[in-house]
């Protein structure tokens, strides 16, 4: 349970691997504008906001609504402290669904890590309403979006589906594939 994390019984729990961790931190390196959407407990967001720009803004965006009780959410403390725990940057947390965070948004974005609703639906709802935002040069990395050896993922999921349609079919044009490490594909936009 999240509260035994807040209260430092247990460790964060993380929904990826030491290596996404790495590559989330490698990736953030230098941005200044970076969303999240899907936090759970912050470990993500840890690995994003270490590499993110001093001056950067690190936009965290949950609404944290899976909790038996919502207005005492132990994911969402656990997750404010787990990302408090560096002093980088600034941090915005949106306590919404991103399909209502999105309707208010005008904020140039150089990374977007879509970790939400893992429908393939969603997922592409995702996609389309925050990708626009995306400058060029700018990423986005796609967690549990590729099928690897000995992990988790299947083709049946909706981000490995997405990612499939969308870059490895060749539907979204103006983007490219430039890294996938485990269950993380990473797409820049072209152009600068």
């Amino acid at each position: 349970h999240p509260l035994w994390g807040w209260l430092g019984l247990r460790p964060v729990f993380a929904q990826h691997t030491l290596v996404e961790h790495e590559a989330l931190t490698k990736w953030s390196k230098g941005r200044k504008s970076i969303v999240e959407i899907g936090v759970a407990e912050g470990a993500s967001a840890l690995a994003l906001r270490k590499g993110m720009d001093p001056s950067g803004t690190l936009y965290l965006i949950d609404p944290f609504h899976l909790s038996r009780f919502p207005w005492i959410s132990s994911t969402e403390r656990l997750a404010r402290k787990i990302v408090n725990s560096i002093n980088k940057g600034q941090v915005v947390w949106i306590k919404k669904f991103s399909f209502d965070a999105v309707k208010d948004w005008t904020e140039p974005i150089d990374l977007l890590f879509l970790d939400g609703d893992h429908s393939e639906e969603a997922v592409l709802r995702d996609w389309h309403d925050w990708s626009k935002f995306v400058i060029p040069g700018g990423i986005v990395i796609f967690h549990d979006a590729r099928v690897f050896e000995n992990g988790w993922t299947k083709e049946s999921d909706g981000p490995v589906k997405v990612v499939n349609e969308l870059f490895r079919e060749g539907k979204e044009v103006g983007w490219e594939i430039i890294e996938e490490v485990h269950s993380l594909v990473v797409v820049r936009r072209l152009g600068e």
